[in-house]
Formats: structure tokens, sequence, C-alpha cells
């Protein structure tokens, strides 16, 4: 059976492919989180990886929640609230956590429709890159949900408290371009330029020190939650470890003797 999520690595960049076409990539059926969560662990572990992409296969980036699966008397709907409640924190929400303990930048190449738990799959990226394909629809009020899978604490973050709760309270998808002038993604780009696009960003990404890149990304996500004097004392432990590295003298040696650095993955 065909792996519900592809990797493919090359230089230090790894790019994940959500791999159910034909379903528009949903994400919350078990064996998708299962292959999900254990790509994301895969890239924390491997040190030669700097930077990843993650994508959809097919015409979509991710139509978020299996809706057949809610359907008739076998369905979510069917569940006592009590088990759905455990069905959601034990299955779609190992992503978020996922993601939150990833340490390499991973940049969003939204090829498509992100819709519902697919439009948060894609907030939960570091960066993100649409095609002009691409839509956005924080749309669970569509089903009568809410996001249950971190979408109200994602989305209010990357695009204000205002757009979130137009996007949230109405379901309504966004275009691609809507999504630029919003802050959502950082560029838009024509289809066939869409994982080059995003190449050519995680390259200017990889050329950096890893230790020091992955050290960024932690502090980054730590402040988003700290207030200012526990950002210092974080930045004053993790400051001493980058010079530490061999990386960070060779990069100031490199610099002394104006060439080209050449890091290492420790």
């Amino acid at each position: 059976m065909t792996s519900p999520v592809q990797t493919n690595a090359a230089d230090g960049i790894v790019t994940l492919t959500l791999n159910r076409p034909e379903q528009r990539n949903p994400i919350s059926d078990a064996d998708m989180i299962e292959a999900l969560v254990a790509a994301l662990a895969g890239l924390n572990e491997d040190p030669t990886t700097r930077v990843a992409i993650l994508t959809g296969a097919g015409r979509g980036f991710s139509s978020g929640g299996n809706v057949k699966a809610m359907a008739g008397t076998t369905g979510r709907a069917a569940a006592t609230p009590h088990s759905n409640r455990e069905w959601y924190r034990t299955g779609i929400q190992r992503i978020p956590r996922a993601f939150e303990a990833l340490e390499v930048p991973i940049i969003a190449a939204v090829n498509g429709a992100a819709v519902g738990a697919g439009c948060d799959l894609a907030c939960l990226c570091d960066l993100r890159i649409a095609s002009t394909d691409a839509s956005f629809a924080e749309s669970f009020v569509k089903l009568g949900l809410i996001p249950g899978d971190g979408g109200a604490w994602l989305l209010p973050r990357i695009v204000g408290q205002a757009r979130a709760r137009e996007m949230a309270f109405t379901g309504d998808p966004i275009t691609a371009q809507q999504a630029l002038a919003y802050g959502l993604v950082s560029q838009v780009v024509p289809p066939e330029e869409l994982l080059p696009a995003a190449h050519a960003l995680a390259a200017r990404i990889a050329v950096n020190p890893p230790v020091a890149v992955r050290l960024t990304k932690r502090l980054m996500r730590e402040a988003e939650r700290a207030d200012l004097e526990t950002v210092l004392q974080l930045s004053a432990a993790m400051q001493s470890i980058a010079h530490a590295t061999a990386d960070h003298r060779e990069a100031v040696e490199a610099f002394i003797a104006k060439r080209s650095p050449k890091f290492s993955s420790n």
C-alpha cells in the first residue's frame, strides 16, 4: 500500500507530500495521522535535515477532516461526547503537538484548497507559499463544528483577530491573493513555480548553520507565549550553546577570511 505521506530528501531539504489525491489529502484518518507524525519525528532525528517542505499530491493541499467518515450511524456524530473528546486528543491533535516539537523550519507549499484542518495544517508551518490555484477556508462552522485541531490558537496569530474571526465565523474561502494581503502567505506564484519557489526559499535557509537555525526556531516558538524577561533568559542560555558550536567558529573565521563557510550538522 502506498504511504499516506511520501518523503523525498536532497541536499538537506526534505519534501513531505500528503498522498491521498483522490480525496484531496484529508488528515483526520488514523493512518495519515500516524504517517505525518512519524515523518515529522524523523525530521527531528536526522541531523542532516535542515529544512522541510510540506505539500499535497494532486489538485488539493488538504481537505482537512474526512467528511464521509463523519456521516451515518457509525460516524463521529454517533459517538459519545467522551469518545469524541478522546478521539481528538489521541488522533488529529497529535499533529499540532508534533509540529510544536519540530525543530527544523518547515515551509507549506500550498498547491490547492486548504480547507478546515487543512488550513490549520498550513498555519502549523513556519512559512507558507501559495499557488495561484490555492485557497484557504477556516470552514468548520459550515459543518456545525469548531476548529478542533488548534486553529483558534493558530490563525489569529498569523492574520490577526479580526481576519481570523471573519474567516472562522463565515467559513468562507479566501483566494491566494487575499491570503497574501492577510499575511497568511508570503508569496503567490503560478502552479508550475510553486515547488521551485519553495525549494529556493528552503535553500536560503539551508545554507545557514543548522544548530543556530534550530535554536532560532525554538526561541521564536517560545517567545510567542512568554514575556520579555523569560525570552531574555532563554536567549542567554541558547546563545551560550550557539557560541560553543563548531559552526559559530567556522562562520567567524570565514567572515574574517572573506570566504564561504562550510557548516556541519552538529
